[in-house]
């Protein structure tokens, strides 16, 4: 009988235990949850997504820590059920907003600020409630972020074939490039953290800059890929998808999600009304002709686009070219680069980031 190789066994344990981890805290009791993903504002308004859903509780005995207990926290995870029409009250600071969930369970908040947040910190912590028809009350947190005042630049970046190598819209693909695939720590593209990090910071260290990542994958994927930011040492940031889809009893086929990205964008833009942005994203699918759709709308408002070539065609190339010649009418560069060094020295020399910055891109292909 052929033995499975140590690494390979080892690895899909390591996958197990990250794809059973969201049902950890409830230690097998099931029931009600109210899960969060990371919010996103300004002093003015925030806004914050998530999902209210009901999940199997362990009815056999499945000590923590065994591979039969990651197993059947899997199953379970698979199994959620999303609680529809119950009202979740976020609570932040003085603020109170109450929603009603969707058919799904999904619940968008939309709340403005009237008691002032504080200015000395950046991510700050909601609470979220929901009292059931029992009187029992279900409570959840909820990280936001918030710019500082001083912030000066906001930076939108894809995360498919951007950030980390295609498959993320496939759950099995980037579940396996994450973990099976040979220096799977590497599966970001080199030198992108180090870039991010220089972005955050800008050119004097100190910019603490908001950077939001949007994607086409579903939010069922949204710990794994947190899981995926961590290990690579991206910066955190609110991470918006275009859709839910996937294995659900509920909802087994994608919801249509076209032209949200551009939808994404311009409601960012409308939030940080006094900023300029920085857009980052690739050849493959359609980000150049969104990002010059956006300029071509927001004359003024996007400093600098980054596209990362992964095409590398004649054609795709000059279409992209003549992308950067339509939107430097408007004050706006587009970049074509092969890799984040590019990137980097580019940004360096637009006085996006710092020296300290672009060396620390540099190192990571001097060693990679």
């Amino acid at each position: 009988m052929p033995h499975t190789p140590r690494p390979i066994s080892k690895a899909l344990r390591k996958l197990l235990r990250v794809v059973a981890r969201p049902m950890k805290s409830d230690k097998g009791h099931g029931g009600i949850v109210i899960n969060a993903y990371r919010g996103y504002g300004s002093q003015s308004e925030v806004f914050v997504m998530g999902r209210v859903f009901r999940q199997l509780r362990i009815g056999i005995p499945a000590p923590e820590g065994t591979l039969y207990r990651d197993i059947v926290d899997v199953f379970r995870r698979m199994l959620r059920w999303g609680v529809k029409h119950v009202e979740v009250t976020l609570e932040l600071g003085g603020n109170r907003k109450r929603v009603t969930t969707d058919r799904d369970g999904y619940f968008d908040i939309h709340m403005k600020i009237e008691d002032a947040l504080s200015v000395e910190q950046s991510w700050h912590t909601g609470t979220l409630d929901i009292v059931m028809h029992d009187a029992r009350t279900v409570r959840g947190n909820v990280d936001i972020y918030i710019p500082p005042p001083s912030v000066d630049l906001v930076v939108i970046s894809d995360i498919d074939d951007t950030v980390m190598h295609t498959g993320v819209a496939n759950k099995l693909k980037m579940m396996y490039r994450l973990f099976f695939e040979k220096a799977h720590q590497r599966t970001a593209f080199p030198g992108v953290a180090d870039f991010y990090q220089a972005l955050f910071a800008g050119s004097d260290g100190q910019r603490r800059r908001p950077l939001l990542y949007v994607s086409r994958g579903p939010w069922s994927i949204y710990e794994v890929l947190e899981e995926f930011f961590q290990r690579n040492r991206i910066p955190v940031g609110p991470i918006l998808f275009l859709r839910e889809w996937g294995l659900t009893l509920q909802r087994p086929l994608p919801r249509k999600a076209e032209d949200h990205k551009l939808s994404l964008i311009t409601q960012m833009l409308t939030l940080y009304d006094d900023l300029p942005f920085v857009l980052i994203g690739d050849s493959g699918q359609h980000d150049p002709e969104t990002y010059a759709r956006i300029v071509h709308n927001y004359p003024g408002r996007i400093r600098t686009i980054y596209i990362r070539n992964v095409n590398h065609d004649a054609e795709r190339d000059e279409a992209i070219a003549c992308l950067a010649r339509e939107v430097e009418k408007d004050g706006c560069s587009l970049l074509l680069a092969a890799d984040n060094a590019s990137m980097a020295e580019h940004a360096y020399e637009k006085g996006l980031i710092s020296e300290a910055g672009l060396r620390a891109v540099q190192k990571a292909f001097d060693n990679p």
